[in-house]
């Protein structure tokens, strides 16, 4: 079978000769496409349409937030994209909408109660609505020579803050809405760190803050799964962003590639299909599920 794009070629290219014949044949390819088209819309690749869903994603200044905003936009989803810092999503949303994506930048503390509330109730008088909530903002303070005996305590207490007390708080808010309505999808990015120990980084607080998350998305997917509301994570490996990407990381950036079975980091976009499927009709039977995406580092 012809894919789309050939098919609309034949066509055009078959519309410009416009004798008798090749309107025949263009009748015909429209019938093709048309057929395409349903099947395509009513088949499984349709379920992956979230056409005119509202999308927030947190931390989405940059990075993996930034892809799973745009991956969300290409989907369909009208995005909001949330950050501590404003002009790295005002930048965002000013990409969405080049696209022809609709768009809303907020700036949000996610370790802020009562901002996070201010920021779904943003969302929500700009939009109508909220179904899907990717909760991805976090922090690290990872180091080689620091042991954890050391680490001061504003650095635990701040990642705390903003990967678990962070991530609930949107649930909560984003939780009061959907609950409401009986329907709704909220992602959380972990981490697997919230699995293994990672190393040769020393990184406790930002692991232990990660395992959290990993079973908070597990108790809060059961408590709300009779109630139309699917929790759910995703636990990336290490991915190639420019946090990554520093001189000073060179050597251990070296070290995870030999040690990940993939030979390589991930790249933004493995995640994104990821993200598509849990804010789809197909995932609804899916509950507290931890999706580890790391190139099979865990595995080993």
């Amino acid at each position: 079978m012809a894919s789309q794009a050939q098919n609309l070629a034949n066509l055009e290219a078959l519309l410009q000769e416009a004798t008798p014949a090749s309107l025949s044949k263009a009748q015909e390819l429209v019938g093709q496409i048309k057929s395409r088209q349903q099947l395509l819309d009513q088949g499984v690749l349709g379920k992956f349409n979230l056409d005119g869903k509202v999308a927030l994603v947190t931390g989405a200044g940059q990075g993996i937030g930034e892809a799973l905003a745009h991956g969300l936009g290409e989907a369909g989803c009208k995005v909001a994209v949330c950050d501590l810092e404003f002009s790295r999503v005002e930048r965002v949303a000013a990409d969405l909408a080049a696209k022809g994506i609709p768009s809303l930048a907020v700036k949000v503390d996610v370790s802020n109660k009562e901002d996070v509330e201010a920021m779904v109730k943003a969302i929500v008088d700009k939009f109508g609505d909220l179904d899907i909530a990717c909760n991805n903002a976090g922090i690290v303070y990872s180091t080689t020579e620091n042991h954890s005996v050391d680490i001061p305590q504003t650095q635990w207490e701040r990642t705390m803050a903003v990967n678990l007390n962070g991530v609930f708080y949107c649930c909560q808010a984003e939780g009061k809405h959907m609950l409401k309505k009986g329907k709704g999808k909220i992602i959380n990015t972990a981490s697997m760190s919230g699995t293994i120990v990672n190393h040769p980084q020393i990184q406790a607080a930002y692991n232990a803050s990660k395992a959290g998350c990993v079973h908070m998305t597990k108790s809060l997917g059961a408590e709300w799964a009779d109630r139309g509301v699917n929790v759910n994570c995703i636990s990336p490996g290490y991915v190639d962003t420019a946090l990554n990407r520093t001189e000073a990381l060179t050597p251990i950036r070296e070290q995870w590639i030999r040690e990940t079975p993939a030979k390589r980091l991930a790249d933004v976009q493995d995640l994104v299909g990821a993200i598509i499927y849990l804010a789809s009709p197909l995932s609804d039977y899916c509950n507290g599920l931890d999706m580890i995406i790391d190139g099979g580092f865990t595995l080993w």
